[in-house]
């Protein structure tokens, strides 16, 4: 149970309130972004909240017991707060945000009304929307190992032991073409059908480089490969940055046996039965 501060809890009793909503962000490299809804600058908790109609907070949620609770944050994309290009680089990824219900003519009167991490970002042309997970949200994540067909290891990691490095398992290239928010196009040199889906692209020169994102699925193209990637492509990338792409593995035992001879490390039971098992009856003439 929560308890508003004294002197919050008499203002909100009068009837006629002076309050505004206060949103700050902390990202993992530490740096801090403070907004207010407020017209004017206020100091609440020790950090300046700079007023700013960029950003707007739903009502956060909660609920009893261990469910859930959170938010959703909708701003507008500005150079000089929230850029495009920190966004699409991951900057913000699981950044913790904190919601503070503040009276604006005594800013000491100040009710942290929920913090929690960032979650997946959608955005829209110059504007985003941000899911934020209440702390709770850390229970739902798996932990340990779970007794599955497929391989729970990551491709080129130590339990996994294949080297990325070798150049069957990765090109050298340039962007061709850019073709939406989410594909390009890299030549030359990958031709290898589905080798690259779940890999990763990497850019290496250019304005953008440092850059990488998911592919979601290679498309053989003349001149190249045509990739579907789980990110949004940056601002700043262009055609002729120099990029790398990495095989990616769908941890299946078939393909670390024979596309990266690395049976003895698979990391799944592929062995295990089934539901096709579990759902089977005794038929005549099967012995099973």
């Amino acid at each position: 149970m929560r308890v508003l501060p004294e002197s919050l809890d008499a203002h909100l009793k009068t009837g006629v309130t002076t309050l505004c909503r206060c949103v700050r962000l902390t990202r993992r490299d530490g740096a801090v972004f403070a907004f207010t809804d407020h017209d004017a600058v206020l100091t609440v908790d020790g950090t300046a909240f700079d007023p700013i109609d960029a950003m707007a907070a739903s009502e956060w949620t909660a609920a009893s017991g261990f469910a859930v609770g959170g938010l959703e944050v909708d701003g507008v994309l500005s150079d000089d707060t929230l850029s495009e290009e920190d966004l699409a680089a991951g900057l913000f990824d699981d950044a913790r945000i904190e919601l503070f219900l503040v009276n604006w003519q005594a800013p000491e009167e100040a009710f942290l009304e929920g913090a929690g991490t960032l979650g997946e970002v959608r955005r829209a042309d110059s504007a985003f929307t941000a899911e934020v997970r209440g702390p709770l949200a850390a229970l739902e994540k798996r932990k340990g190992r779970l007794f599955a067909q497929g391989c729970d290891a990551d491709l080129g990691d130590a339990r996994c032991g294949v080297d990325l490095s070798l150049a069957s398992h990765r090109i050298e290239g340039t962007v061709v073409e850019k073709t939406g928010d989410h594909g390009l196009v890299v030549g030359p040199g990958l031709h290898a059908r589905g080798l690259f889906n779940e890999g990763l692209l990497t850019v290496t020169s250019g304005a953008r480089s440092g850059f990488s994102a998911p592919i979601r699925r290679q498309v053989p193209v003349i001149g190249g490969a045509w990739l579907d990637l789980w990110r949004a492509l940056p601002q700043g990338l262009v055609e002729g940055d120099a990029v790398i792409v990495t095989a990616g593995c769908d941890k299946r035992f078939a393909t670390c046996r024979d596309r990266f001879v690395n049976a003895q490390n698979f990391r799944g039971f592929p062995h295990m039965p089934g539901n096709d098992v579990a759902l089977g009856y005794q038929a005549p003439g099967q012995n099973r």
